[in-house]
């Protein structure tokens, strides 16, 4: 029996959360950015005025206000947003505890337990939407399907606040002539190795022989295909499952040796940011990072160091990684695999004393955690590869390795 799955999108969920605090926002075309007065930063969202005058998400500033010369610009709080993600998420547990968040405004539910209790997959889709409306007072687009990979297609088709139903008997017709980029994890790299076939839409990727599609892409280029022809087994994550992970950490074999210091740092930022980034989807901080070195000749070590704070930022998870490299190996010699790990994983809000060095160091703290939710926001709208550090680019060491948890 086909599960019944949903994917909750929260609609313009930054901009929506401001206009609760301030109600006039609503009436004007707005969106939550970078600093205002020097028209620096990025669009991170905007409302659905914003979005008629052409303004999009992760655009600068200065092309917005190109657009719409009377866009009101609002600072972002994330501290607002993560109380929200929180308040909806909760929402959602009356209906299920299988419930796996995809960023902060995005989750996908299994509600196939509840059908006796709330009706179909469409009537507890639209239970939802009206909760959100009148005890939150946002909005949610609601995808409804027998897959992940559907539902999610399915909240972006419509929006805002809409429901959509993709089933055994309407997805050709409504999943196949969407754009192939569509679909997920199909980014500009894979669309455009797509396109060079002849395939533009999801349907075209459906129809596509599964070995030529293999011999391009690899195992992904099979994941894509069984995606598009609505073959996606992954299970929703359970509460609390996510805090079960006893570390979070991400390990590179790199296309050549990293040799000195420069080469080393350059991993271990791409490393640190993949790691801080997982550790506040998760809502989680380390205590310890840990470093696993291995040679040429496959000799490994492993090292870890206890931090003064626990940290979720990735400047700060570096640090400690290079602290440990600098006192556990000789720089002058090669480097073949690097792995960090944060370790000892508390809870986000875990209670920390104020810092010795006074209320400076805590505000550059918070700036930097305000920098980095910015970075993550805007990698959960357009992908990972949307924002990159510049020496993560280059090809030769090959800086792709994702996260793994443990």
């Amino acid at each position: 029996m086909d599960r019944t799955i949903l994917h909750c999108d929260l609609n313009a969920f930054y901009a929506s959360v401001e206009c609760l605090y301030r109600p006039e926002l609503k009436e004007v075309p707005m969106a939550v950015g970078g600093d205002a007065e020097n028209r620096r930063g990025i669009i991170l969202a905007k409302n659905e005025l914003a979005k008629g005058c052409g303004v999009v998400t992760a655009e600068t500033i200065w092309q917005a206000k190109r657009k719409c010369p009377q866009l009101v610009i609002v600072g972002p709080h994330f501290d607002r947003y993560r109380k929200y993600s929180r308040l909806v998420n909760e929402l959602y547990y009356r209906f299920t505890d299988k419930i796996e968040p995809f960023g902060i405004d995005e989750s996908w539910l299994d509600v196939s337990g509840s059908l006796h209790l709330f009706g179909s997959g469409w009537e507890i889709a639209d239970r939802i939407r009206e909760m959100v409306r009148s005890e939150l007072g946002l909005t949610v687009s609601v995808g409804v399907s027998f897959n992940k990979v559907f539902a999610k297609l399915g909240s972006d088709y419509k929006k805002p606040d809409a429901t959509t139903v993709i089933d055994r008997d309407n997805y050709q017709q409504i999943v196949h002539p969407l754009p192939v980029s569509d679909l997920l994890f199909v980014g500009k790299a894979a669309a455009a190795m797509l396109a060079k076939l002849g395939i533009r839409t999801i349907g075209e990727l459906a129809a596509c022989d599964r070995q030529l599609l293999a011999a391009r892409l690899g195992r992904m280029g099979e994941k894509i295909h069984d995606y598009a022809n609505g073959i996606d087994p992954s299970p929703v994550g359970t509460a609390g499952q996510v805090r079960e992970a006893k570390s979070v950490g991400n390990g590179i074999t790199f296309r050549r040796n990293l040799i000195g210091l420069d080469d080393i740092t350059t991993g271990a930022a791409v490393l640190s940011d993949t790691v801080a980034s997982r550790l506040r989807k998760y809502g989680l901080k380390c205590r310890t990072v840990q470093v696993t070195i291995r040679d040429p000749q496959f000799r490994t070590i492993s090292r870890q160091k206890k931090l003064e704070r626990a940290t979720h930022l990735a400047k700060e998870i570096e640090g400690a990684a290079i602290a440990i490299i600098k006192e556990s190996w000789n720089l002058e010699k090669p480097i073949r695999m690097l792995t960090i790990t944060g370790l000892q994983l508390v809870e986000g809000d875990y209670y920390e004393q104020p810092s010795l060095f006074g209320v400076t160091e805590d505000k550059q703290r918070e700036k930097i955690e305000r920098i980095e939710e910015a970075i993550d926001a805007i990698r959960d709208r357009f992908g990972r590869s949307s924002i990159a550090f510049g020496a993560g680019c280059a090809d030769d060491l090959g800086l792709g390795g994702g996260p793994r948890d443990k």
